[in-house]
């Protein structure tokens, strides 16, 4: 099966990837004036640098996703992602908030992993130099890719004492760890992808709500934010696990 899917899946990873970008970037737009005095209000800076801070999270979240669906220049589109999730995470006061901080993290392993997949294409400066074996530029960022990206299934444990719910919390950090560590990475991958899929649609359903209530955006906001981190983990399957994996290390024994 994955044979058969490796000449789409990475398109529906990346497209699953930023569309967590393209949501808040098209967010920026429908609702200029909400965002610009929220930033004014909260941090006071007064009527330019709230519109200058809603312009640069519209240009940079949609123009970098324009990029990567068409691979054109899709280093440089990482790094502006990279610093609209830093400005993000200042601005909205994301470091006090451990959930939404370890969301962030999450989505930035996701980030990392496209760099990953750019090495893994010799699109590098590294593609004309010999191998270096597992210390290469494109092992790290696959190791801290899927170690980041498993951070956002912590936040929905939920520690209540139901039977249903410690064996979903029991078979979740099993797969958390699994990836981790670079064991059996693609199928605990796509096990992870699944439970995502299925624990989104039923807690983050914001299509239910009516669009005058304000729980519809905050709904919207989990959806796409997890929806990143599935397209994550299918780059995981993509791409690998990476150098620094069992997964790797089984093949030399």
């Amino acid at each position: 099966m994955l044979r058969q899917s490796k000449h789409f899946l990475p398109h529906v990873a990346r497209l699953c990837l930023i569309s967590t970008f393209i949501e808040d970037g098209l967010r920026m737009w429908f609702q200029w004036s909400e965002q610009r005095e929220y930033i004014n209000s909260t941090w006071g800076c007064g009527w330019f640098l709230a519109t200058l801070f809603v312009l640069v999270n519209l240009i940079g979240q949609l123009g970098t996703c324009v990029m990567v669906l068409i691979r054109k220049h899709v280093s440089i589109a990482c790094f502006v992602l990279f610093g609209i999730i830093a400005l993000q995470t200042i601005a909205y006061s994301i470091l006090w908030d451990v959930k939404f901080l370890m969301r962030n993290l999450a989505l930035t392993g996701g980030v990392i992993l496209l760099l990953a997949e750019i090495k893994a294409e010799g699109r590098s400066l590294f593609a004309g130099l010999p191998s270096l074996g597992e210390n290469t530029p494109k092992t790290y960022l696959q190791l801290s890719g899927r170690v980041l990206l498993v951070l956002m299934f912590l936040t929905l444990l939920r520690f209540d004492f139901s039977f249903l719910q410690m064996i979903q919390n029991i078979v979740g950090t099993a797969l958390i760890l699994l990836i981790a560590v670079g064991y059996k990475t693609k199928l605990a991958s796509l096990i992870l992808v699944a439970n995502l899929t299925i624990l989104n649609i039923y807690f983050n359903a914001w299509w239910n709500i009516p669009t005058y209530r304000p729980m519809r955006d905050f709904l919207k906001y989990d959806f796409f934010q997890t929806m990143s981190v599935i397209g994550g983990l299918l780059l995981v399957v993509a791409i690998g696990p990476g150098g620094y994996s069992m997964d790797e290390h089984k093949k030399k024994w």
